[in-house]
């Protein structure tokens, strides 16, 4: 691996490694309301919801229940936000740049309290939160504050009698749809280039997840974020969410979730005022594994790229082709490391897996393991529920998966690895573009001609060459096909949250 700065080989002395973090076990939730002009709200309908603990099945606590009238509330503080001559508006792109530097000093500072919430909300692995949910959402707002300042347009060359150039201004108001499996995470992906460029944000969490989101809100007061720049509105995806995505005063809306639900919001953008749409949504993702591969290094990539957190992923790898000469050797392998999956409580430093987000979940990947047996498939392990530790999922191999099979077809978004066996590069291409995502993708192999074939074969967003989820804040994300519209991440997010402008001027033909 790289060396870390200040380790040894960069001349510097060799530092202690530090103790891992503990979660604070019965930690208090101390933001449950809807969040609009920097102050907390009751929901206009008296109503709440309740949100649990997975690994449990117990309630944390009851969140207000934000709908169409707190909608409404959060767009007119984001509307009033967003006027010329306001505070936001007056602000100058490196103060915008200061205060996400900030905003990251203080996701740094509570660093603990923020994991520890999102595996209360979520049932992900404590040390996962910390190390990967909380570094990315850290890295990808000091990666936007240094952007601030440095959104530029170009002249442009028409003719001498005119002066042609663009400028880059911030959409508006825009909505933000975030998922369950990274609510914080998603979360930070949206709201650090829309603030980055000026916009304004009403934004609604996952109706299972709000607790990190929430928390968030606090932390945009204690910035000193304008009054209106970020709206929070909890509540459910039918009713919020559903008021967001066709609400005639928000200019852009971002959605990370399901394709059905990613078609449901374009269709109501289009209804209403065409709002701008980025979409991050599905994929079955395939994952090719060549004869000349690391196998020891395939075999672990495979392994954590389908059952990392609980396989809800739309990143998983959940169709991994194997050339045929080495199938047998890398099924056995793979079986080896679901066997040794720890699954458990999130909060022990051990465990790898924790339990599925809420039984509809827990109920379809048990159905699609079911299918897989009767289509044909050969289970190697798993298969089965945990027995009395409510939605827990023992880690599950597949071998001898077909394409035509449900496991090989549908998302399954669960800890079920199907691993099928191919005889040629022309076939793997065909068959792994054989679907309506087109997410991501993985190769392994160590000829640098066959990577290069198959990353450009390859009908994905995001292609990994001996290498699986190498996510970073500077490299773009994003889907082809069903798998979504835009990007997020990089400087290519920058362009989801602008608007382009050009000017023209006429010069005078007197003589000066």
């Amino acid at each position: 691996m790289a060396a870390l700065n200040g380790a040894v080989e960069n001349g510097q002395p060799d530092r202690k490694v530090p103790p891992l973090p503990r979660p604070l076990r019965g930690l208090e939730v101390k933001y449950t309301k809807i969040f609009i002009n920097n102050e907390w709200h009751e929901s206009t309908s008296g109503k709440k919801f309740p949100t649990y603990n997975p690994s449990t099945l117990e309630k944390i606590c009851d969140i207000e229940e934000g709908d169409k009238p707190d909608v409404d509330n959060a767009v007119e503080a984001a509307k009033a936000a967003f006027q010329r001559g306001s505070p936001w508006r007056q602000m100058d792109a490196l103060s915008r740049g200061r205060l996400l530097h900030k905003l990251a000093d203080l996701l740094e500072r509570d660093r603990v309290i923020l994991a520890t919430l999102e595996t209360m909300d979520t049932g992900k692995p404590f040390l996962q939160a910390y190390f990967i949910d909380l570094e990315g959402c850290i890295k990808t707002l000091r990666y936007y504050a240094g952007w601030a300042d440095k959104i530029q347009g170009r002249t442009i060359p028409v003719d001498d009698s005119f002066v042609c150039f663009t400028k880059h201004e911030p959409m508006g108001v825009c909505g933000a749809i975030t998922p369950w499996n990274f609510p914080l995470l998603m979360l930070v992906w949206k709201m650090a280039p829309a603030l980055c460029c000026g916009n304004t944000l009403v934004i609604k969490p996952a109706e299972q997840t709000p607790l990190t989101s929430l928390y968030i809100g606090s932390l945009i007061k204690e910035v000193g974020f304008p009054p209106g720049v970020v709206n929070i509105v909890p509540g459910y995806g039918p009713t919020a969410g559903a008021a967001i995505s066709t609400h005639h005063s928000i200019d852009k809306i971002a959605f990370t979730g399901s394709t059905k639900v990613g078609k449901l919001i374009k269709e109501a953008a289009s209804k209403s005022n065409l709002k701008r749409v980025t979409l991050e949504l599905g994929g079955k993702n395939p994952c090719i594994v060549c004869a000349d591969a690391d196998l020891d290094l395939a075999v672990e990539c495979a392994h954590q790229g389908v059952f990392f957190n609980q396989g809800q992923c739309c990143t998983a790898a959940s169709r991994v082709f194997v050339e045929e000469q080495i199938y047998p050797e890398f099924v056995k392998r793979s079986v080896e490391y679901a066997k040794k999956r720890l699954v458990g409580d999130p909060f022990d430093a051990r465990t790898e897996q924790g339990p599925q987000i809420d039984q509809n979940q827990f109920d379809k990947i048990l159905e699609l393991i079911e299918s897989g047996k009767k289509e044909g498939a050969k289970l190697e392990c798993g298969g089965l529920a945990i027995e009395d530790r409510g939605l827990f999922i023992k880690p599950t191999v597949f071998s001898e998966v077909t394409d035509n099979m449900r496991i090989a077809k549908e998302e399954i978004f669960g800890p079920v690895q199907p691993i099928m066996k191919f005889k040629s590069i022309e076939e793997v291409i065909r068959r792994a573009n054989s679907t309506e995502y087109g997410l991501t993708a993985a190769v392994f192999t160590k000829n640098l001609d066959r990577a290069l074939t198959l990353a450009s074969a390859l009908q994905s967003g995001t292609v990994w060459i001996n290498c699986y989820n190498a996510l970073y804040a500077q490299a773009p994300f994003g889907g082809f096909k069903m798998s979504g519209n835009g990007r997020e991440l990089g400087e290519y997010a920058l362009a989801e949250y602008t608007e382009v402008k050009t000017v023209t001027i006429k010069l005078s033909q007197k003589s000066p």
